[in-house]
């Protein structure tokens, strides 16, 4: 039992260090994902310590593993409804209350009408999927009456993504940030009640030993949004598979650059992938919106087939409420030059992915 308490701490500790060194490679990267799941590890080893009492070191291990949970929890405690945020209400001067669903679909699945009733079952005006192939677009059809405008880009390499709104759009188009079969959306809508504001939808590849060995596509890709984002005049939301967790350095380099708020902080995790195993459960599918934009609800819905839960968000656009102004952050000198190099070495990197995917 010693053994194993002593490999268990060891192995913390190692999962601690590694996100810490700046290594685009998936092996420094991928530990950032389950820093959830790394404070419940820790948890547990303590408690197992507080029942081995033959070693003398004892309280040397426990005093290191109590160092980890500390280190780990200020982090998250932040996304959590203990860490003191400002409330905010609706006003007059507002917009109606908007809601939109993104789902990574996940191309292979061919559960179409689960995900069909998902939309009528909650009726959101707006609504993005990823990973939507030609197969899920002939699918979801039937779903263009009552959503009568759209922005496809439909893709058989799992970085396919449909738009779909009840709401005008007035201009949309496709950004190929760092590679050519990587795209983000770029929607400009128009509400019933006269708002306008912007749905970004991104997702990058992921650092993965079986995709891409390196965050350095992903971040560059995020980080590109980020600038493009920056320049727009109208509110803006930015939605999608991030592939990474909030509190990772490239995404705080993405909402200083992006001058955007996180609605996770003194919320919740929000956790989306992976679907089907709980406690294997990371918040990798992100939101981000600017200070006009007031989010009442932000949570996941029910399973539909795909190893990503759908995330869906009530929200509303005030242009004379500044009560979120203290919570944008703004990118040093030193973060600017750093989020530059990320874009620079996201084009320089191949991907090297293939066109069409097949599942295997």
């Amino acid at each position: 039992m010693w053994g194993i308490y002593l490999f268990l701490t060891a192995l913390l500790v190692l999962l601690t260090i590694l996100p810490k060194i700046q290594n685009a490679h998936w092996i420094f990267r991928v530990p950032e994902f389950g820093k959830i799941q790394i404070t419940y590890a820790v948890v547990f080893t303590f408690i197992t310590g507080l029942f081995l009492t033959h070693s003398q070191y004892i309280w040397y291990t426990q005093t290191l593993l109590l160092a980890l949970f500390i280190h780990h929890g200020i982090t998250l405690i932040k996304y959590t409804p203990l860490y003191p945020v400002k409330k905010h209400t609706q006003r007059s001067q507002s917009s109606e209350k908007l809601h939109f669903i993104s789902a990574n679909v996940y191309q292979f699945n061919k559960e179409y009408n689960r995900f069909i009733e998902l939309i009528e079952k909650y009726k959101p005006e707006i609504f993005m999927t990823m990973e939507s192939n030609g197969d899920w677009e002939q699918a979801m059809k039937v779903l263009e009456k009552d959503y009568p405008f759209h922005h496809k880009v439909t893709l058989e390499n799992t970085y396919g993504m449909h738009f779909y709104s009840k709401l005008e759009i007035k201009s949309a188009q496709t950004h190929y940030f760092v590679a050519d079969d990587i795209p983000s959306i770029e929607v400009h809508l128009k509400t019933k009640d006269g708002f306008s504001f912007v749905f970004f939808g991104v997702h990058p590849p992921p650092p993965s030993p079986t995709e891409e060995e390196t965050s350095k596509e992903r971040d560059g890709d995020l980080l590109s949004a980020a600038k493009r984002v920056r320049d727009l005049k109208d509110p803006v939301i930015v939605v999608g598979d991030f592939n990474n967790v909030a509190w990772s350095k490239s995404s705080v380099l993405f909402r200083k650059t992006s001058h955007l708020i996180d609605p996770r902080i003194g919320h919740s995790f929000v956790s989306t992938f992976h679907a089907k195993y709980l406690l294997l459960r990371f918040p990798i599918d992100l939101m981000f919106h600017s200070e006009d934009i007031f989010i009442k609800e932000l949570k996941t819905l029910e399973n539909f087939g795909s190893d990503h839960l759908p995330v869906y968000c009530e929200f509303f656009i005030d242009h004379h409420n500044d009560e979120q102004e203290d919570e944008v952050e703004e990118a040093t000198t030193e973060e600017k030059a750093e989020a530059e190099e990320m874009i620079q070495e996201g084009k320089e990197e191949d991907g090297n992915r293939d066109a069409i995917v097949t599942e295997g």
